[in-house]
Order: C-alpha cells, then structure tokens, then sequence
C-alpha cells in the first residue's frame, strides 16, 4: 500500500490530512497517512504554549503565538470552503476572532473529520533520505523520527512526504553593535507571550510588517508608555496613537539609549525584534530542501507544491501569504491529486518554466492590491484544477482590499468591522465590545451576545 508521511500537523497539515479525508468520504481508495507532530496537540502556530526557548524535552519551541492575539486580517478571508465559521460556531461571529477561537475552529474541521488517530504527536522528524534516483518514481523515502515520549528513534519507509512544518518558527535575529551591553530586555516576535510585560514602560520595535504592527498594537493597547518603531523597509504609514513613534534606521545601542541615522536618540527598556523567520528544514538534505525568502513566489516548488526535482515530494504554505487556511487547502487538495494519479505532472522543463513564468509576473507587483490578485490568481488554478469547493476568489481578493484601506483609515479600529462571509451569505456582526477595550480574549467572552458585567 502506497504511504505518505505529513511533517506537521498545523494547517498545512491538517489541510492535507483533510484532503484525503475528504477523497475517502467519495469512495476513493486513499494512502495509508501518517503525520508527525513535534507539538502535544494540532494547530500548529495557534496551538499556544507559554514556553519561550526550548520546551521540556530540549526541543526549540515552534510556537510563536502570545496572549492576546486577535485575528489581524477578516476571518471571511480565510474561512474553510468545506467548513463554514456559522456551522462551527452554530451563530454568525464578528470577523476578527482572538486566537482560541481561531484554533477551535481549525481544530472542528479535523476533528469532525475524524483523522487525529493519524497523527503522532511529542515525535519529531530527525531526517528525511530518497533512496532513489530523483525523478525515476521508483525510490522511497526513509523518515527517521523520535518518539520524545518514549524516548527513542524509530525509521520508517514512505513513497511520498509532505513537508508542512510552517516558517513562522525560527526568527531571524539581527545583531546592532550595542545589543550585548543593552541594559534592559532584547527579544524576537518569536518570543512575545504578554503585552503586560510592557505596561508603562518605553520600546522599540525593530521592523515594518504585521508582526511589528500587531505586537505594537497590543502593547498600547495593554498599557505600554511609549512605542517606537524603527525598519529598512521604512514606515508602516498608518496614523499611529500619540505615545507611537516612528524613527529613521536604527545604527546601535549604548547602555539604554538606541541611536537613529539622523542623530535622534531615545532611551527604551526593551527592544523587540520583529524581524521575520527563515525557512529553515534541518531534517532535510541538500537535494530535498527548500531554501527560499519569504516571497509570494517560491522557485523550485511547481504550482507551488511539488518539489521539482523530486516529484514524489511535497511543500505546503511556503509562501508569502495574503491568503492562508484555504490556499494551505487547495494546496494540499493539489498534492493528494498528484499522489492519487489524478493529476499527471509535465516534465521537469515544463514546470520550470511554468515557475518562471509566475517568478517574472512576481517581479512585476508594484502594489499591495497587485500582491493581492496575484495570490488569489495562483490559489484559483489550484481549486481550478482540483474538486476544492469553489468560493469566490474575486470576492476574497476584494475583502482583502478593503482590509488595507480599513487599517489605512483607522489602525487600531480596523477590528471592530465587519464582511460577508461568501459561503453562508452572512454579514458578520459587531463584536459587543470595541477590540481597543476587549482586554479578554478568552473563547467564552468572545462568544457572549452582550459585554459582560465590567467589560469584555
């Protein structure tokens, strides 16, 4: 029996578990599926841990999530074609849900599903080998994970692997001359759990994109007394509160006081490095590992999936992302056709040149509204190409447009506005309290009809 082997059971790889999950529910004869989670429990990313470093078995924590996240883009844009929020959650929701909620509903679809017996959790991948020569068909894959629970190594034969172990793990950490002898707290995004840490005192945020704009966002809004940003990228451009401010490039540090190109000092008690995060596949070897920036186009990967110069493997969610949780599924729709035989690949030039063709329309964005449609196109030939449900990408596309002029008129009100689900038709309701003054994030706060008694 063919077997393939997940490495990841985020959304990525729950979007591939549900894949075939959702062939066998038509009568399709499907692989035997392991998937390997590092982690004790699904969700990937949204599975929130307190732990910073490394967890109880010496293992580097994946999780970058904090206390207090909400949802940063509409929640109709990335909804599930197969698995609505209103049949989740029994009731229509606001569009911009905290992380728990987030993660009940991606953990709904699975466990409806019915595939956790699939996964093996606490069991990370230590090495990945081809046995074959690429592109023959005929090789195998020997996964050698480790069964921390246990505490021993195990190897095992696959005919296909799906890498879907993110690339929000591990942080891309600068150095500036000053950093060793900076006399208050350096960390990455990597590492933030509690925008508490930073009530009434005074930051800066080292980077221009959502990380830096969200974890600055929750620092006001818990207390924190003066934020400052610095990137290369320059400004975010949005209308900031008063106690922001955003400054030239960072050039060092002394003592407590960061320095600024144009000479500009300000003294800070923290700094927080939002800097980004590398793709970054130890378990791989040269010949099977993606090495790429974080870009809306990866190179090597054909519709962006299959690793071209080996068939038999499989990336998902390696891009820049606009969109998320649908495109990791019509992805993970796209790579099960390819393993059922459903799709037949061209030959190696072919889907090289099908990638440089998409590489130099990439080189051509000049907007974020051209990023936008350019994502929507490639997530459309997916579903084009697959039985993935259908949910209007042209409307997706539209959302996400109105998205960035929303925060562009009103960064920290942005959260408190509403779009119409295009699978149930449903206009979202008003969350009952302003996301500025919603200081609990818990599910069941978030889920009340009304603000509780002192405040949600």
């Amino acid at each position: 029996m063919t077997r393939v082997a997940i490495i990841g059971a985020g959304p990525s790889g729950l979007a591939m578990l549900r894949a075939f999950a959702s062939a066998a529910e038509q009568g399709a004869e499907v692989p035997e599926v392991i998937c390997f989670e590092k982690q004790d429990d699904w969700g990937g990313l949204w599975n929130y841990t307190w732990r910073t470093g490394v967890d109880e078995y010496g293992e580097s924590v994946h999780g970058s999530m904090y206390r207090y996240l909400w949802s940063n883009g509409p929640k109709e844009c990335l909804e599930f074609a197969d698995y609505s929020f209103e049949e989740h959650f029994g009731k229509p929701i606001a569009s911009y849900p905290p992380r728990e909620v987030l993660w009940d509903y991606i953990k709904g679809r699975v466990d409806k599903s019915g595939v956790r017996d699939q996964i093996r959790f606490r069991t990370p991948v230590r090495e990945v080998v081809y046995d074959g020569t690429a592109g023959d068909g005929a090789g195998m894959f020997t996964v050698t994970t480790h069964d921390l629970d246990a505490g021993h190594t195990s190897s095992e034969k696959f005919d296909h692997v799906v890498v879907a172990s993110g690339h929000f793990s591990v942080p891309n950490v600068p150095h500036y001359p000053g950093f060793e002898k900076f006399l208050g707290r350096i960390l990455h995004a990597h590492d933030f759990r509690d925008a508490m840490e930073f009530t009434g005192r005074d930051i800066l945020i080292v980077g221009a994109s959502y990380s830096a704009e969200d974890i600055g966002s929750q620092c006001h809004k818990y207390g924190a007394n003066r934020i400052y940003c610095t990137s290369r990228a320059g400004t975010m451009g949005y209308d900031w509160p008063d106690n922001w401010e955003e400054l030239p490039i960072l050039t060092h540090v002394d003592g407590n006081t960061v320095h600024f190109s144009d000479g500009q000092t300000r003294d800070v008690h923290a700094i927080i490095l939002c800097t980004g995060y590398q793709h970054h596949f130890p378990y791989l070897p040269d010949d099977l590992r993606l090495e790429t920036a974080n870009r809306l186009w990866v190179s090597g990967l054909y519709k962006g999936v299959v690793w071209e110069r080996n068939p038999k493997l499989f990336y998902l969610g390696m891009h820049d992302q606009y969109y998320t949780f649908n495109m990791f599924d019509a992805q993970a729709w796209y790579a099960r056709d390819v393993m059922l035989g459903r799709i037949e690949l061209p030959s190696t030039d072919e889907m090289a040149a099908d990638g440089a063709a998409w590489l130099e329309r990439e080189g051509a964005l000049t907007t974020a509204y051209e990023e936008i449609d350019f994502q929507g196109d490639y997530t459309q030939v997916l579903v084009d190409e697959t039985d993935y449900p259908d949910f209007d990408i042209p409307r997706v596309n539209q959302m996400f447009k109105d998205w960035k002029g929303h925060k562009k008129a009103d960064i920290m009100g942005y959260r408190d506005l509403g779009f119409t689900s295009t699978l149930t038709g449903t206009m979202a309701p008003a969350h009952h309290t302003p996301w500025l003054d919603a200081l609990d994030d818990s599910m069941a706060t978030y889920l009340l009809d009304e603000a509780p008694e002192g405040g949600g």
